[in-house]
């Protein structure tokens, strides 16, 4: 069963996806070349620290094996849940993902991003715009009475009419008090599939996009997700609250507790 919010759990949602959002938004503009991806770890790590929230990537468990960072920084073929090293220099022409998940009083925040080290190529140019628009059409789609394929098939169709890849080992979820709630929202499927949409719903819409094949696979490192022939992939991401006056974004930067200011 897919978790309804009520009145306080919306508000401790909002106050966390705001914060995940301001964390987001002050990494962007570090991006650049010579840049590693750790020097952007440790921004992303001091700023979640500011604002009094933790980060839910931190010791999140897969197996017997917990994430060693506080952000997910991914390069290039790495599709999601790249590991930042000092080993990792940014060059003109790589696209970079950041992933920004945190905690802050009980509820959780997911919010993602995928920007050019410019210059990048018309193809890449291509793949970071027609993903950003899925997600903004799969957004749209979250409407309350819809039902979760819709916004799985639609991300799918735009994305297909561009000649591009949809990732389907990696899917959308609910969030909420935890990082990963029901229900799974594939960014492939059939229309009028699935649960049917609710006020107070949460949802972390997130297509994934290859420029090859849509195939992955995994890192020795047991975390990295990489396209499996080696194209580059885009990522972006928000948290959506379900409304009867329509979807509302809940990951956009805005005012934090009084405290954490």
């Amino acid at each position: 069963m897919i978790p309804v919010k009520d009145k306080e759990g919306i508000a401790r949602m909002r106050e966390a996806c705001a914060m995940a959002a301001t964390v987001l938004e002050l990494l962007k503009p570090l991006v650049r070349p010579g840049i590693t991806t750790m020097d952007l770890e440790e921004a992303g790590r001091a700023e979640i620290a500011r604002l009094g929230a933790r980060s839910a990537c931190f010791g999140y468990q897969n197996g017997s094996r917990r994430y060693p960072a506080h952000t997910c920084i991914s390069v290039n073929e790495e599709v999601v849940h790249g590991i930042p090293t000092y080993k990792r220099i940014l060059r003109e022409g790589d696209i970079v993902s950041l992933d920004i998940v945190l905690e802050y009083n009980g509820y959780i925040g997911d919010n993602a991003f995928t920007l050019p080290v410019s210059p990048v190529s018309p193809e890449v140019q291509k793949l970071l715009r027609v993903t950003r628009e899925a997600l903004d059409l799969g957004i749209r789609a979250a409407q309350v009475g819809n039902r979760i394929g819709d916004i799985s098939s639609t991300i799918q169709t735009h994305v297909e009419r561009h000649g591009l890849s949809v990732v389907r080992d990696m899917v959308g979820h609910g969030v909420g008090v935890a990082m990963h709630e029901p229900p799974e929202i594939p960014n492939f499927g059939r229309r009028g599939a699935g649960d049917r949409i609710k006020p107070g719903m949460t949802f972390a819409i997130e297509p994934m996009v290859n420029i090859g094949g849509y195939a992955t696979r995994i890192l020795p490192d047991g975390w990295t997700v990489v396209t499996a022939d080696g194209s580059p992939s885009a990522h972006f991401e928000h948290t959506v609250l379900t409304t009867d006056k329509g979807p509302e974004i809940l990951t956009v930067p805005g005012l934090v507790p009084a405290k954490s200011a």
